[in-house]
């Protein structure tokens, strides 16, 4: 279950600070990701100078594919009803899902290595941390309304 609860809160980020960006929160949410960041990962002038064109170049990649995501993914949300579909057309969604999934891995791992090849990995271990908190956070403040 708790598993579960990770990989749903995981899965609904994206979709979260995309109706927040499209309501015009994003640049707000962004910028409060990026002070929390700061402040957790505590770099070095030299660290910061290495870690944070990777981070933004990583973010502007991450987005790229959510903004093609939605535009061409038919979503099983925007579906009344799946029964109305065919196997082919069901199938075709899964697949789809799939692919960006994978593409979205592929990116990840791909900063990970350049991350890997440029800082300590403790650095990059309280990245990921920071990651994850940071979406908690976040979460945790939607569900409770205060979205400041």
């Amino acid at each position: 279950m708790k598993h579960t609860i990770i990989a749903l809160l995981l899965l609904s980020i994206p979709f979260f600070a995309n109706a927040q960006r499209e309501g015009g929160r994003g640049a707000e949410i962004q910028a409060y990701k990026i002070s929390y960041l700061k402040e957790k990962l505590d770099l070095s002038p030299e660290e910061a100078r290495i870690f944070w064109p990777i981070y933004n170049a990583w973010e502007s990649e991450q987005s790229s594919l959510r903004s093609e995501r939605r535009e061409k993914l038919i979503s099983f949300r925007k579906l009344d009803e799946i029964e109305n579909l065919s196997d082919t057309e069901v199938q075709a969604l899964i697949v789809n899902e799939l692919n960006f999934k994978q593409r979205e891995l592929n990116i990840e791992k791909k900063y990970y290595t350049r991350l890997k090849s440029s800082l300590p990995i403790k650095i990059i271990g309280r990245y990921y941390r920071a990651q994850e908190n940071f979406k908690r956070e976040l979460l945790s403040r939607y569900r409770s309304g205060n979205r400041n």
